[in-house]
């Protein structure tokens, strides 16, 4: 995918105050612990894992919710 902004490194805190679009992303994926304050300090690789989800599948997917939702607007 091109214009990749979201990163596995990044920390999810970040990745959800930079890009509202991922929440729902993120929450469809699995990931319902989304407002854990030690969620927030965590990369997004290392959530995958604990998740036991692809950090490559879910990036993909939030960077394809983040586009679509650029597009729209």
């Amino acid at each position: 995918m091109e214009n990749i902004k979201v990163t596995k490194d990044m920390l999810i805190g970040n990745v959800i105050s930079e890009y509202p679009a991922a929440y729902d992303a993120l929450m469809e994926a699995g990931m319902h612990c989304l407002g854990c304050p030690s969620a927030q300090m965590e990369s997004l690789k290392d959530a995958c894992l604990v998740h036991e989800l692809d950090p490559d599948e879910v990036v993909e997917k939030v960077n394809a919710r983040i586009q679509m939702v650029s597009v729209k607007a």
